[in-house]
């Protein structure tokens, strides 16, 4: 998509752009180049007290023992927004399943949906197995064993959610 972007701004700057729009074509850029610097820096960590899910100008922390639910979730099963519904400058999206839920990811298809507070997060870090498991275990060791948490060796792995 950033390509198809670029492209298009290459196209307008080669047929020269109307005399009072010089500047288009700069802020098309601008705005492709912050959108992929957006994309390319998204980052999850986890620690003694959160889970972080990070991106240039923006992030969210979420604390260990309020997390309620881990599962595996395709964020075009949640939430039919297309193309653009994800492109939000905050990443808030709605879903007819589950309502309101925050999103920084760079896989729509392979996620990890995260349940705290009132609004869940959803998140695709490179190996969501890994990165289930660990959550897992640190969650547990806060608040036990969660009723859905595909991160938990004992509970059937890899199952997929029936949000």
């Amino acid at each position: 998509m950033y390509g198809f972007l670029l492209i298009i701004v290459a196209v307008l700057v080669s047929r020269g752009v109307p005399g009072g729009y010089w500047w288009l074509p700069y802020v098309l850029t601008a705005l492709v180049a912050g959108s992929l610097g957006r994309y390319l820096s998204t980052r999850y960590w986890i620690d003694d007290q959160y889970l972080h899910a990070w991106r240039l100008l923006g992030g969210v922390r979420i604390r260990l023992d309020r997390v309620r639910r881990i599962e595996y979730v395709s964020l075009r099963d949640l939430s039919p927004g297309g193309m653009f519904g994800s492109w939000g400058w905050r990443g808030r999206m709605w879903s007819p399943r589950i309502g309101h839920f925050d999103s920084i990811y760079t896989d729509a298809a392979r996620g990890v949906l995260v349940t705290a507070g009132e609004v869940p997060l959803y998140v695709s870090p490179r190996n969501r197995e890994a990165f289930a498991r660990e959550l897992s275990r640190r969650v547990r060791s806060y608040s036990g064993r969660l009723t859905v948490d595909v991160g938990d060796p004992l509970q059937a792995a890899g199952a997929p959610s029936q949000i």
